[in-house]
C-alpha cells in the first residue's frame, strides 16, 4: 500500500522568527527610567541635606573678615575661627563633659532596652502588655509635662549643677526598649532552646547567645541614642548653671557674646558636630546591616 508524501508548505523568515512581545521594549525603557528617576531625586535630596553641613564648614575656614562671603570654596583657607573658638571658650572640657553627658545616657538607655525588651520577647507573664503599653505611652509625653517634677526630684537629691542630674531622669528610653524588643521577637526560637538545653540559664543566652548575633541592632540604636543624648540642650540648660558646662549651652552662650562673628560661631558649631561625625564613620557599617536585615530571620 502505497502512500504520497506531500511536501510541508516552505515557512517564511518571518514566520519561523519567534515572536517578540510589544511590551517588552517598553516595560525594560520605562524601568530604566523610573531608576534614573530615582537616582536623581535621591542625588537632590543628598546634596540638599548636606549643603547646610557643608556651608557652615566653608565659613568655619574662611577668615573672619570673610564670613559673610557667598563664596562656594573658602579662599584663602584659614584656620584663624577654629584658634580664635579654642581660645576664647573652654571647648575642650565642654566636649569632654558632653561625651561622658552622652556616653552615660546611651549605655544606660541601652541596657535597659536590652534587658526589658528581653523580658517582654522571652517571657510570658501577667500584666505584660499593659506594661509595654505604658512603656510605650511613656514615649508619647511630651518632655515639658515631666521637666518640671523631674527638676523638683534632681533638685531635693542635691545633683544640680552636675552630669548626674541630667543622665538620672534620662536612664530609660522608651524608643529602644520598642526598637529591641522588635528585633528580639524575630530572633529564632531554636537558638534559644538549644541554649536551654546545653544547660544556659536565661542570663546566659542573653549574653552568649542573643547579643552577639545582634551587633548591628544594638551598634545603630547606640549610636541613634548617643546622637539624641548629644544634641540634648532644654534639659541641660535647666540643671547646669554654668553657660560653659557642655558644648550646647557653651555654643548659645558663645553666639549671644560674639554677636556677628558668623565665622567662629560656625568654628565651634564644626567642632561640636566632629564627635559624631566620627562615631558614625566608624560605625556606620553596622547602622547599614542592621537597617539591611531589620532582625534575624
Amino acid at each position: 500500500m502505497a502512500f504520497a508524501l506531500v511536501d510541508a508548505p516552505a515557512r517564511s523568515p518571518a514566520a519561523a522568527a519567534p515572536t517578540r512581545d510589544p511590551g517588552d521594549a517598553p516595560v525594560a525603557t520605562r524601568s530604566r527610567s523610573r531608576v534614573a528617576t530615582g537616582h536623581v531625586v535621591l542625588a537632590a535630596v543628598t546634596v540638599f541635606s548636606i549643603f547646610p553641613v557643608y556651608w557652615m564648614f566653608a565659613t568655619a575656614f574662611r577668615r573672619p573678615e570673610d564670613s559673610l562671603s557667598v563664596s562656594p570654596v573658602p579662599s584663602p583657607f584659614s584656620l584663624d575661627n577654629f584658634r580664635y573658638v579654642w581660645e576664647t571658650i573652654p571647648m575642650a572640657s565642654m566636649l569632654v563633659n558632653t561625651f561622658v553627658m552622652a556616653l552615660a545616657m546611651s549605655v544606660s538607655q541601652l541596657l535597659v532596652a536590652i534587658l526589658a525588651a528581653y523580658a517582654f520577647a522571652r517571657w510570658s507573664f501577667f500584666g505584660k502588655q499593659v506594661l509595654f503599653l505604658l512603656f510605650v505611652g511613656s514615649w508619647l509625653v511630651p518632655f515639658q509635662v515631666t521637666m518640671i517634677p523631674n527638676y523638683l526630684l534632681i533638685s531635693q537629691m542635691g545633683l544640680l549643677n552636675t552630669v548626674a542630674g541630667i543622665v538620672i531622669p534620662n536612664l530609660c528610653s522608651a524608643f529602644g526598649v520598642l526598637l529591641m524588643r522588635q528585633h528580639m521577637e524575630a530572633f529564632p526560637r531554636e537558638l534559644l532552646d538549644a541554649s536551654q538545653i546545653d544547660g544556659q540559664n536565661s542570663w546566659a543566652t542573653l549574653w552568649k547567645v542573643v547579643l552577639p548575633n545582634m551587633r548591628p541592632a544594638l551598634a545603630a540604636l547606640g549610636i541613634m541614642l548617643f546622637i539624641s543624648a548629644w544634641n540634648e540642650y532644654l534639659w541641660p540648660s535647666l540643671i547646669m548653671r554654668q553657660s560653659n558646662a557642655v558644648v550646647q549651652i557653651g555654643i548659645r552662650g558663645f553666639l549671644g557674646a560674639e554677636g556677628n562673628n558668623w565665622g567662629a560661631v560656625m568654628a565651634a558649631s564644626g567642632l561640636a558636630c566632629l564627635p559624631i561625625f566620627l562615631i558614625y564613620l566608624f560605625l556606620q557599617r553596622y547602622v547599614r546591616d542592621a537597617f539591611v536585615r531589620s532582625g534575624l530571620k
